[in-house]
């Protein structure tokens, strides 16, 4: 580390007596942060100047004077200014603060919301339907997004973790844009869509044949190039989530640290509400933009333009990384803020802890394994890193398959469904996941308190996902969930032929629901025994004419079904939706209060790589195997799956009542989990003890020495 032009001994600066600080501090009057600020002694790193000063402090001057005797300096050769290379005009300084950090980085955390966790859940049942993929697979598309990460995170957060954080961070949001370029490639590589609908097929006539060469598509090994994308989304995003994390929290107080990181995950929720409404507007495109179809978003068969939104969110990602990479490594006048700083990090009881304090630690891959070891032995880090596995399978799994089975639940379109899901999230998920962050600021908790208001949030989740118990019956659909003549199906056995429409000829391979007029489903308009097609439109959708096999016994109007699915009439849809809010509120509340509990309970130069593992747990054990396991859950779920020639393709219709279940199942053991690791957390955690000297048991990141006055802890950060 460089050493400022003053006269040094071996540790660094030497006073007889402390220097103390005459000017007042930018901080609130008469606040025990203000008061810690104004009678700390220079420690031995450097101390920066007050926010008065708008100029970075290379340019301030090197030997400027504030008060008497006392010179505050920058450290020898670190660029401050915000700019790329020798190019640092002055208008740029306008945006060289916290606040202008926090704008970019949000910037790119909603991106990479709206892109992986927005537009890619969107898009998955029109991506299935495209390309002939059932839902593990598409369970594997997801999960790649994680294995990427874990892959990456050790490297990037414990070497990015001491160098130019904004610099990964740069680097990291371009690559995640190149990533959703690739996305997007299959739709322009692949031939045009081409629907066989009931129309060109026909309705009830004999003889009707479907070439397997036509029916199968062969398009399933366009797997690996949206894999190839998510892979490169979970090498951009990386960084994103843990050097952009502790980059605001070194750049800003620490009481303000927890809305910054509040702010910036917000964005991060935002996001996928955003990809959620309007990946759901894009679906109700026709995939093959100026080409005319004469099916409609509520055909089963419709693809919608799921490919727009990942190129128009790879070119902002582009563009948003340009400012990113030009921030210095860190901001001026933030210096002040790690010498207020108090540790709250857990105490071993064989004291290595202290180890961290070193600042000359974690700088080499030989201190890799001791850094390791460090945070194994820290029992309040590895039982919130478990808890935050439990939370995020829940959360990969919901998030990827939600629209899923809202779709299913409610017999809505895949757009339909999507939008839906987008309402809940936007003020859940944003709402909650700001809001914890708001109370740990507004109650100024210690970590104590932290884990005690994630353990909380997630028995008050737990509670809530006992809605599962209810759902929506399956509207009643000729051949799959009854019988023709509406007795129950004699083994649960698919049996689409019945003596009303045995003449027809119907291809299994056609499937294209219409609703009848006895509000029953048929598999397609031939195995409704319709004869004819309307010439005019009801509410947009085609109406089909003489149809042999809808009941009309009661019924004074002829015998018609109109395309698309029945309309459900689910009476208790507010119920279900109302605690699945209350669910995705409290599991994002805890979100924030558990990731500030994380970076207070290690040493601060730990921090970064503190993160770096965490992230590896929770990908490792929740991101990953939670779209796969929801995947094969719902798979189970299936009653009809689609058949090309004997293969089966993706699924038709599912089972509300066996989706709920396992849905119920999966949620009461994650959450059961998470409880049980927050307990544990809180019993272990060991603050420091009560008179503790501020950064003592831990450093700045720019390697700065411990300070010598000791003082007790904040009374206004008790914990609850």
């Amino acid at each position: 580390m460089a050493k400022p032009h003053h006269l040094m001994g071996e540790n660094g600066f030497h006073f007889s007596q402390p220097l103390v600080f005459p000017i007042p501090s930018p901080v609130e009057e008469g606040s025990p942060a203000s008061d810690a600020a104004s009678s700390t002694p220079l420690s031995n790193g450097t101390a920066s100047p007050g926010e008065a000063c708008g100029l970075p402090l290379c340019e301030a001057g090197r030997h400027a004077h504030y008060g008497e005797g006392i010179k505050y300096v920058s450290t020898e050769q670190e660029e401050l200014a915000c700019g790329w290379g020798g190019f640092t005009p002055s208008c740029l300084q306008l945006f060289n603060t916290p606040k202008g950090v926090l704008f970019f980085l949000c910037v790119a955390s909603f991106l990479q919301g709206m892109t992986v966790n927005g537009f890619i859940n969107t898009v998955i049942t029109s991506i299935e339907r495209r390309f002939d993929l059932r839902s593990y697979q598409s369970g594997l598309i997801a999960s790649s997004y994680d294995i990427a990460a874990c892959l990456c995170l050790t490297f990037v957060s414990y070497f990015g973790g001491n160098g130019h954080k904004p610099r990964w961070l740069g680097w990291g949001v371009l690559v995640m844009g190149l990533g959703s370029l690739l996305f997007a490639l299959p739709h322009f590589t692949t031939g045009r869509y081409e629907v066989r609908s009931s129309a060109e097929v026909g309705v009830c006539a004999a003889n009707q044949s479907l070439p397997c060469a036509a029916a199968a598509s062969g398009l399933s090994g366009y797997r690996f190039v949206f894999m190839l994308g998510q892979f490169l989304h979970g090498m951009g995003a990386t960084p994103l989530y843990t050097l952009g994390v502790t980059y605001l929290d070194e750049n800003v107080k620490t009481n303000y640290s927890p809305v910054y990181i509040a702010v910036f995950y917000t964005a991060a929720i935002l996001g996928p509400a955003a990809g959620y409404l309007v990946g759901g507007m894009f679906l109700n495109i026709y995939t093959e933009i100026g080409r005319e179809t004469d099916i409609s978003p509520e055909n089963t068969l419709w693809v919608g333009a799921w490919w727009i939104g990942f190129l128009g969110a790879g070119a902002a990602s582009l563009l948003i990384s340009i400012p990113i990479l030009g921030y210095p490594q860190r901001l001026p006048g933030s210096q002040r803020y790690i010498v207020m700083r108090v540790s709250e990090a857990h105490q071993l009881k064989d004291g290595s802890h202290k180890k961290a304090s070193d600042p000359d630690f974690g700088k080499t891959v030989k201190d890799l394994p001791r850094s390791v070891l460090l945070l194994l032995k820290n029992p309040t880090f590895i039982f919130l890193c478990l808890a935050g596995a439990t939370e995020a399978t829940l959360i990969a799994g919901m998030s990827t398959f939600g629209p899923k089975f809202l779709e299913s639940q409610f017999s809505l379109s895949a757009s339909e469904a999507a939008t839906l899901f987008g309402y809940l999230v936007v003020p859940a998920g944003g709402g909650g996941t700001f809001l914890g962050g708001f109370l740990v600021n507004k109650f100024k908790l210690r970590c104590s308190g932290i884990i005690k208001l994630c353990l909380l949030c997630t028995v008050s989740s737990l509670l809530a996902i006992f809605i599962f118990f209810i759902h929506c019956p399956n509207m009643p659909m000729a051949g799959v969930t009854q019988m023709y003549d509406g007795s129950t199906l004699p083994g649960s056995q698919l049996n689409l032929t019945a003596a009303c429409n045995a003449e027809c000829g119907c291809l299994q391979e056609t499937y294209s629901p219409v609703c009848g007029s006895d509000d029953v489903m048929y598999y397609s308009p031939c195995h409704a025994g319709c004869k004819k097609v309307s010439e005019n439109l009801r509410n947009g959708k085609k109406v089909y004419l003489e149809c042999s096999c809808v009941d009309k016994t009661l019924l004074l109007s002829p015998s018609e079904a109109e395309a698309g699915k029945c309309t459900s009439s689910c009476a208790k849809r507010t119920l279900l939706l109302f605690f699945m809010f209350v669910v995705i509120l409290f599991t994002f509340l805890s979100s924030i209060p558990a990731l500030t509990a994380t970076l207070r309970c290690v040493s601060d130069r730990q921090r970064s790589f503190a993160l770096g593992i965490q992230w590896i747990v929770v990908r490792t054990l929740g991101g990953i195997p939670g779209p796969i396991a929801f995947g094969s859950m719902i798979d189970k779920s299936c009653l009809l799956w689609q058949d090309q020639c004997g293969e089966q393709g993706s699924c038709y219709v599912y089972q509300n009542s066996a989706m709920s279940r396992y849905t119920l199942v999966t949620g009461l053991v994650y959450k059961v989990l998470g409880t049980t690791f927050f307990t544990v957390a809180c019993v272990l955690y060991k603050p420091p003890a009560a008179e503790s000297a501020p950064g003592s048991s831990d450093t700045s990141e720019n390697g700065n020495g411990d300070l010598q006055e000791s003082k007790p802890s904040l009374p206004a950060e008790e914990d609850i």
